[in-house]
C-alpha cells in the first residue's frame, strides 16, 4: 500500500465557506476591538498634538490612574508666556508681582527661592531668560497646604520629580503666597531644558501628570486622608453656593437631565448620602427637581449658574475684605458688579482696594466707593509692563469700554484710501496741512501699537501699510484691547479727597465746579463726602478772590484753572530752585524743550515732568512714555494738544 502525503493547508472560516478572505491587519483588528468595547477610534488619525514634548508617557499613565483612596488633592493652573525677542520687561512685571508686599504669613513681601537657595536672585534670572522663547508659570495650590508649616520643601520635592518625568534638568524660581484663605505656591519655569533647546511639556503632562505627582507628594507628607475629613469636606460641599464635586458626579450620571439614584446603589454609603444632601440643596435653589421618588431632573444649565454663582460670592467676600480693611463701612446690600456689556454710564468714586481678580493671568480688580453711595467692584483687565496699578484713596473715572473703530482710526482709512492703502506722516501733512507734529504723532502711535499685534507693518521708509480695509483691523485691535481691558480708566485725582478743600493747585474739585457734566451724588457714603469737600472749596475760592456768590449762584474768575495751576507750579519750582540752585524756566506754546528726563512731579493740577538743562529746568505735563527715558535726553516739540516727545542719549546728571 503506497503512503500519500499531502499537504494539509489549515484555512480559517465558516464550515463550507469557499471564499478567501484577506485578513485584517493587526492595527485594524485592535481598533475594531476598542469601538465594541465603547472607545471613540477613529478609521483615520486621532493625533491631537497632546503627545508632543517631553512626559507624554508619565502624563498618560497619571491621568489614566485616576484620584486613589484617599488621596489629597491639588489644585494647579498653568500658563505658557511667549516672551518677545530681547524684551523681558513682561518677566520683570511677573516677578515684581508674585514678590509684592503683603503676601507673607507676616504680612511682609515675597521672597523669591529656587532648587538650592531660600533667596534667589531675580535679576539674574530675567537676565538668563532674555533669550527664551517662552515662559511657564505655575499656580499650586494643595487643598489642606495650611497644615504645611513651609511649603518650599514640597516645592522643590514637586520640581525634582518634574525634572525626572521629563529628563532634564530644570531651572526655575518660586514664591508662597499666604495672603489668602488657601496658601499657595507660585512657579516661574524657564522655556529651556540643560542643553539650551527649548522646552517642550507635552500637554498631558501639564494637565494631568503635574498634578498627580503633587497630589502623590502632599499625601505623603500629610498622609491620607482620613474617612472623617472626607465626611467633614464632603459636609461643607453639601451646602456650598459653587460648582462642587459632588454636582460634577451627578451631572456625570444624569445624561440628558435625568438622574435615577436606584441605579446608583453600589456607591459608597457616606458619599451617596453627600449626593442626596446636595440635590436637596439645589431643590432649594431652584436648580434640580424631585420628578417622583427617587428620581430627579436636573437643570441643563446647572453647572454655568453654579459656576457663577461662586464667582459672585468670591467677589462678595472681597468687597468685604477690602471695605474692612480700609475702614469703610458701607451697607452689604449697597454693593454690586459692574458689569461693561450693561453699563453705558461712567462710574466714579475713591478707590478702596485693588488686587488681582486672576493671579495667573494677573488680571486686576478695584473696588470704588462710588458718588452714587454704591460699593462696586470692577474687574479693570491687565496692565502694560509699565503702567501703574490703581493707589487706594485715588479718585478714579471708569467707562465701559466699546469695540469701534476710534476717530482717528477714520482719518487714517481715509489717507491710506487715498494712496493705495499706505499711510504716512508726510501724507498726513499733505492731507490736513494745519496738523501739528503732536496730533500726527498720534496717529503713528496708534500704528505702531497695531503693529505690535500684527494687524498693520511698517516699510521700510517708514511708512505704513495700513491696506484698504484698514478699519476691519481697526476693530479687531480694539476687541483685542477690550478683552484685555473691559474698562477704561482715568484718574480724576491722585490726592486724597480729605486734601482736596484747602489745596493750592487746580484740583480735580475745581474742575468738577466749572464742569458741565455733574454727577448725581448720594447723600449717604461717598457722594455724601464729595458734596462737603466741594461745599469746602467753594468757600476756599471765595477767599482767594476766585468766586463769589450771586444771586444764589457761583461766579468764578475767568482763568480760574490756568490761576490755580500757575501758582501751584510757580510755588514747586521755587521749591526746586531753593534745593538745586538751577533756574526755572517757562515753556511757551510752539516752542522747543530739551534737556534730560530727571523726574516725575504728583501735584494737585495733575502729574508734571522735571526737565534738566545744564543751570535751568523745566515744568511740563507729564507722559508715560517719558518713564521709558529717566536719565536720559529728551527733545519735544510744544503744540496745542501737548508735547510731541523724541528720546536721546543716555547723561550721567543727577537733580
Amino acid at each position: 500500500m503506497r503512503e500519500i502525503e499531502d499537504e494539509f493547508e489549515v484555512k480559517l472560516g465558516r464550515i463550507g465557506n469557499r471564499r478567501a478572505k484577506r485578513a485584517a491587519s493587526y492595527l485594524r483588528r485592535v481598533r475594531q476591538e476598542a469601538a465594541k468595547a465603547g472607545a471613540r477610534a477613529r478609521a483615520g488619525t486621532s493625533f491631537t498634538g497632546g503627545r508632543i514634548g517631553r512626559g507624554h508617557a508619565q502624563g498618560a499613565v497619571l491621568a489614566g490612574r485616576g484620584r486613589s483612596q484617599g488621596q489629597r488633592r491639588v489644585v494647579i493652573k498653568a500658563r505658557i508666556v511667549r516672551i518677545k525677542s530681547g524684551d523681558t520687561g513682561a518677566v520683570r512685571a511677573h516677578l515684581r508681582y508674585v514678590q509684592r508686599d503683603g503676601v507673607t504669613r507676616e504680612g511682609e513681601p515675597g521672597e523669591l527661592y529656587d532648587a538650592s537657595s531660600d533667596r534667589a536672585d531675580g535679576k539674574s534670572f530675567t537676565e538668563r531668560s532674555a533669550g527664551d522663547r517662552h515662559q511657564f508659570r505655575f499656580i499650586v495650590a494643595p487643598e489642606d497646604s495650611a497644615e504645611l508649616a513651609d511649603l518650599k520643601p514640597f516645592v522643590r520635592d514637586l520640581m525634582r520629580q518634574m525634572e525626572q518625568d521629563l529628563g532634564t534638568r530644570l531651572e526655575w524660581v518660586a514664591a508662597d503666597h499666604f495672603n489668602t484663605g488657601h496658601p499657595h505656591t507660585h512657579i516661574i519655569l524657564r522655556g529651556k531644558d540643560d542643553e539650551g533647546n527649548d522646552l517642550v511639556i507635552a500637554r498631558d503632562y501639564i494637565a494631568h501628570g503635574f498634578r498627580s505627582r503633587a497630589a502623590e507628594l502632599i499625601t505623603r507628607e500629610l498622609g491620607p486622608e482620613t474617612e472623617i475629613e472626607v465626611a467633614r469636606k464632603l459636609q461643607q460641599e453639601i451646602t456650598a453656593e459653587r460648582l462642587t464635586r459632588l454636582d460634577r458626579s451627578i451631572l456625570r450620571d444624569a445624561p440628558g437631565g435625568a438622574l435615577e439614584l436606584g441605579a446608583l446603589s453600589g456607591r459608597e454609603p457616606t458619599w451617596q448620602a453627600a449626593r442626596i444632601g446636595r440635590l436637596r440643596t439645589l431643590e432649594r435653589m431652584g436648580l434640580a427637581e424631585e420628578a417622583e421618588p427617587g428620581r430627579w431632573r436636573i437643570d441643563p444649565e446647572l453647572e454655568p449658574k453654579l459656576r457663577r454663582m461662586g464667582e459672585r460670592g468670591d467677589i462678595i467676600k472681597t468687597m468685604h475684605r477690602e471695605m474692612a480693611a480700609a475702614g469703610v463701612t458701607r451697607a452689604a446690600s449697597d454693593y454690586t458688579i459692574f458689569d461693561p456689556e450693561r453699563s453705558a454710564h461712567r462710574l466714579v468714586g475713591r478707590v478702596v482696594g485693588e488686587g488681582f481678580a486672576d493671579e495667573l493671568t494677573e488680571r486686576r480688580y478695584v473696588v470704588i466707593d462710588g458718588v452714587d453711595g454704591r460699593t462696586h467692584y470692577v474687574e479693570i483687565g491687565t496692565l502694560r509692563a509699565n503702567e501703574e496699578p490703581p493707589v487706594r484713596n485715588t479718585i478714579l473715572e471708569l467707562r465701559a469700554r466699546v469695540a469701534e473703530p476710534r476717530a482717528i482710526d477714520l482719518t487714517i482709512a481715509e489717507i491710506a484710501a487715498r494712496h493705495g492703502g499706505i499711510y504716512s506722516d508726510r501724507l498726513h501733512r499733505e492731507f490736513d496741512p494745519q496738523a501739528s507734529g503732536e496730533f500726527v504723532g498720534s496717529h503713528v502711535r496708534r500704528l505702531e501699537a497695531m503693529r505690535r499685534e500684527g494687524i498693520v507693518s511698517r516699510l521700510a521708509d517708514g511708512s505704513w501699510s495700513a491696506g484698504q480695509d484698514y478699519l476691519d483691523g481697526a476693530l479687531r485691535y480694539e476687541k483685542l484691547q477690550q478683552s484685555r481691558k473691559p474698562v477704561r480708566v482715568a484718574v480724576l485725582s491722585w490726592q486724597r479727597l480729605e486734601d482736596l478743600p484747602q489745596a493750592v493747585g487746580a484740583t480735580w474739585l475745581d474742575r468738577k465746579l466749572v464742569g458741565k457734566e455733574p454727577d448725581e451724588l448720594a447723600p449717604t457714603g461717598f457722594g455724601a463726602d464729595l458734596e462737603t469737600a466741594l461745599r469746602g472749596r467753594r468757600q476756599w475760592l471765595i477767599e482767594q478772590g476766585l468766586a463769589r456768590e450771586e444771586g444764589g449762584q457761583m461766579r468764578f474768575a475767568r482763568n480760574m484753572l490756568e490761576t490755580l495751576e500757575t501758582r501751584e507750579l510757580a510755588r514747586t519750582a521755587a521749591d526746586i530752585s531753593a534745593r538745586t540752585g538751577l533756574e526755572h524756566v517757562d515753556v511757551k506754546a510752539g516752542s522747543k524743550i530739551d534737556g534730560v528726563y530727571r523726574r516725575m512731579l504728583t501735584l494737585n493740577s495733575g502729574r508734571f515732568a522735571v526737565i534738566e538743562r545744564s543751570h535751568e529746568f523745566a515744568l511740563v505735563p507729564w507722559r508715560p512714555v517719558l518713564e521709558r527715558a529717566r536719565g536720559q535726553l529728551v527733545t519735544g516739540q510744544v503744540g496745542g494738544e501737548g508735547i510731541s516727545w523724541s528720546i536721546g542719549i543716555k547723561r550721567g546728571l543727577g537733580l
